[in-house]
């Protein structure tokens, strides 16, 4: 699909396989999630710009290669992107965290903002969203549309599963942005679930189902 990478890399799809499995336990699951995000975001970072530094090691001096400009920013979706998060952090400490709070409505399900708080100098940094799910993409959208009102030009997408309503909506919206995903599968169901998916993430993490 046009705009999407697939890591098809042979431990995420391991832990997807985990992952889905209903009998995961909530435990596992948060583990898993978190060695995901890991990967994941290898896979999304792997093109940041570098720049050339002159360093000294224990024996001589040289000329080495070191991350340009300022240091990018994760925004995940409240609350299942908290699952993915410290993956990312772990990969990547120095990197500045933006809060986006959305809830689907039930009755429409269109996403409804209830919380957003961003580095001041977004507008100046790479900021990749993320969420473990994306379905409709009515979160996905309304989350791009925010950070662009803030200014923010450079924006990607990391998920571990999308179904191909959510990809056509988000694509159809931000053409400019592109998905990262462990996988795409079938369609959405009556209820706007992936199947076959994993379930409710945002449950799975927490327990709360």
């Amino acid at each position: 699909m046009q705009g999407v990478r697939i890591v098809d890399h042979p431990l995420v799809q391991h832990k997807l396989s985990i992952l889905r499995d209903k009998e995961t336990s909530t435990r596992t699951f948060r583990a898993l999630l978190r060695e995901m995000a890991t990967l994941l975001c290898y896979e999304v970072t792997r093109d940041l710009p570098l720049e050339e530094v002159e360093i000294e090691t224990p024996v001589a001096r040289m000329k080495s290669r070191k991350l340009a400009g300022k240091k990018l920013v994760f925004a995940p979706i409240l609350r299942a992107g908290m699952g993915l998060l410290e993956g990312m952090l772990e990969l990547v400490p120095s990197a500045r965290v933006a809060h986006i709070g959305l809830y689907r409505e039930p009755k429409t399900l269109k996403a409804v903002e209830y919380y957003f708080k961003a580095p001041s100098d977004i507008a100046e940094r790479l900021v990749i969203v993320i969420d473990p799910m994306l379905a409709t993409g009515h979160t996905a959208v309304a989350a791009i549309d925010r950070l662009k009102e803030t200014g923010v030009k450079d924006i990607r997408f990391v998920c571990v599963l999308a179904a191909p309503e959510g990809v056509d909506v988000l694509r159809s919206h931000h053409p400019d942005v592109q998905i990262w995903t462990a996988a795409v599968d079938e369609r959405l169901d009556a209820h706007a679930y992936i199947i076959p998916g994993l379930g409710d993430a945002g449950d799975r993490i927490y327990g709360t189902k």
